[in-house]
C-alpha cells in the first residue's frame, strides 16, 4: 500500500513557499538621482528647479536648488509614497508614477511640484 503522504507533503511545502512569497512586498524601484522640478506655489506663480534624491531604503535625502534659494529635507518612502520634512509646517508628499516622475503638493495641498527624471 503507498501513502499518498509525499504527494500531500510537496503540495503543502509549495502552498506554503507561495504565501511566504506573496506576504513579501515587493521593493519598489529606486527613486535616487537628479529631476527636473516644476511646480506652482500656493499664490499660483510657477517655478522651475532641480532636485537630487538619494534613497537608502526608504530612508530619502531631498536637495532643492530653485533659483537662487536651496532647500533640503528628509523623509520616508512606502512603496510609491514619499513623505518629506523640508523645514515647512507640512511635509511633501509624492506619489511615484508608472513613468517615473514624482507627483507631489505641499503647504497642505496649497501648492504643487512635479519632478521628472
Amino acid at each position: 500500500m503507498t501513502h499518498p503522504f509525499p504527494t500531500r507533503r510537496a503540495l503543502f511545502c509549495g502552498l506554503a513557499a507561495a504565501l511566504m512569497a506573496a506576504a513579501v512586498p515587493v521593493s519598489a524601484q529606486s527613486i535616487s538621482g537628479s529631476y527636473r522640478a516644476e511646480g506652482r506655489n500656493p499664490d499660483g506663480s510657477s517655478y522651475t528647479g532641480t532636485v537630487q534624491i538619494d534613497d537608502n531604503g526608504g530612508a530619502i535625502e531631498m536637495h532643492w536648488q530653485v533659483g537662487t534659494q536651496a532647500y533640503a529635507g528628509s523623509g520616508t518612502r512606502n512603496g510609491d509614497v514619499v513623505w518629506v520634512n523640508w523645514g515647512d509646517t507640512y511635509p511633501v508628499v509624492y506619489v511615484r508614477m508608472p513613468s517615473g516622475e514624482l507627483h507631489g503638493t505641499w503647504s497642505n495641498g496649497r501648492a504643487l511640484e512635479r519632478l521628472i527624471p
